[in-house]
């Protein structure tokens, strides 16, 4: 069977609608729970949700009919969960704990302005291909963002990590904007240069390495993943960039070859800022042994009591008002998942992973239809950097792996982390419309057996030259 196009806006509509009730209740159980009744600004508030979302919808519907109906649903269901989580923060903030004013308020505001700007990416970007026109435009762009916060006057340190830049009262962390760009470019270059990078080099025990003259892109973002984790101290932004290029490139070219590099590269650098770098070999120690670091400075208060908080909350947690997240520094940004796993337990945060597998599972799918190779690798690439910030932040909170500090897409507070993934979904949803949509019919190939015998028939003038 074919594959049969078909708009699903009323599928959308109706997943939409559930998608509310997800953060609108969230947030009226929030109030019940922590003051024994909703939310006075419920209405208001969850006025101001349903608009911007039916808003999205609406405009879905008429610029990009055949995008695909799950993606704008799960991204409100995400933000709306994190906005209540951060309600329930801001609560306890209130009520004495440490922590500061005016969260809910301002992830509100960061929402609507990433609404905005997923609304005019659909508007205003008719064809995703136009893209692969600004490939170096868009690498050059991305480089000098990532550079910003290393520039005097406006680079600022925040938690140990120099990944920001202050504009006035604000702060912008540029990288990522930086990731979105970075997909761009990696799509544009991979589609113009994947043969030379998939040609065969020399076979080593049974797998094909590539060339020497074609190491030098993964050298490349190998040494600026290395430049980003020893001058700006941020190990989950260089992990993902460097993971973004892998993935990228191993899609672009399907070779294995690529893959044993990439691992080889990443354990030697691995290795290498180990050895070098006190920050890195105290990320490490904390995190096969936290408790002996739990009094320290920088030491493992903040995943311990993370880790005591989700171990409370057990299989269905504590109930919003239940338990306490506000014990955790940073629950609001980079803990957001201990504070969903205590109160909403290990359910909770089985429903939230499911939710991102849901948005990695139709990126890769309409980059399956895709029927132009850079938009194949531009979801792809997209894909791959909701899929690895995820793993990247819950594999850290959990203790899976070292934790890095990223943000958890759509639910952690941040107003560049949020207006960045909004025009992640923007994107994808423009691509998938591209790719569901119907190939148009050739007007006028149909002709008639007497056109056809007049075109068979032609007449050849002789000239004689003699």
């Amino acid at each position: 069977m074919g594959f049969v196009h078909r708009r699903r806006r009323g599928a959308e509509l109706f997943l939409l609608l559930l998608a509310l009730a997800v953060g609108i209740g969230a947030y009226a159980a929030v109030g019940v729970g922590v003051e024994g009744r909703v939310p006075a600004d419920i209405i208001g508030y969850g006025s101001w949700l349903a608009g911007l979302a039916i808003v999205a919808h609406v405009v879905v519907r008429v610029v990009a009919p055949y995008a695909d109906p799950v993606l704008l649903p799960a991204v409100t269901a995400l933000n709306g969960l994190g906005l209540a989580v951060i309600h329930r923060l801001q609560l306890a903030y209130d009520a004495g704990a440490p922590g500061p004013t005016g969260l809910p308020q301002k992830q509100l505001t960061w929402m609507t302005l990433g609404v905005v700007l997923f609304l005019l990416t659909l508007i205003v970007l008719r064809d995703h291909r136009v893209l692969a026109r600004f490939t170096y435009t868009s690498g050059l762009a991305a480089i000098v963002l990532l550079l910003m916060p290393l520039a005097p006057g406006i680079g600022k340190t925040i938690n140990g990590a120099r990944i920001w830049i202050g504009v006035g009262p604000f702060s912008l962390q540029p990288g990522e904007i930086a990731k979105v760009l970075l997909v761009i470019a990696f799509a544009g270059y991979l589609v113009l240069h994947r043969d030379a990078l998939a040609l065969a080099g020399r076979r080593v025990l049974g797998v094909d390495l590539p060339r020497g003259r074609d190491l030098g892109p993964i050298l490349g973002m190998w040494l600026i993943s290395l430049g980003i984790l020893v001058f700006q101290r941020d190990l989950g932004s260089s992990l993902l960039f460097f993971g973004l290029f892998l993935v990228m490139l191993y899609v672009a070219t399907e070779r294995p070859g690529w893959l044993v590099v990439g691992t080889l590269l990443f354990a030697g650098g691995a290795g290498l800022a180990y050895q070098l770098f006190g920050h890195v070999q105290n990320r490490v120690n904390i995190w096969l042994d936290p408790l002996p670091y739990y009094d320290r400075t920088p030491g493992s208060f903040q995943i311990v009591e993370s880790l005591f908080g989700m171990a409370w909350g057990g299989l269905i947690g504590r109930g919003f008002g239940g338990g306490s997240p506000e014990r955790v520094p940073f629950a609001y940004s980079d803990f957001i998942i201990g504070a969903i796993g205590e109160e909403l337990g290990l359910t909770g945060v089985i429903a939230v992973v499911l939710l991102y597998g849901l948005i990695v599972e139709r990126a890769l799918r309409a980059a399956l239809i895709c029927r132009d190779g850079f938009g194949k690798l531009m979801a792809t690439g997209l894909a791959a950097v909701v899929a690895l910030q995820v793993f990247v932040v819950i594999g850290g909170v959990t203790r899976l792996i070292p934790l890095t500090g990223l943000t958890t897409p759509f639910l952690s507070y941040g107003g560049s982390s949020l207006i960045a993934n909004w025009v992640i979904a923007a994107l994808l949803l423009r691509i998938s419309d591209q790719a569901r949509r119907p190939v148009p019919e050739m007007a006028g190939t149909e002709t008639s057996d007497e056109q056809a015998d007049e075109q068979a028939t032609q007449m050849v003038r002789m000239v004689d030259r003699a």
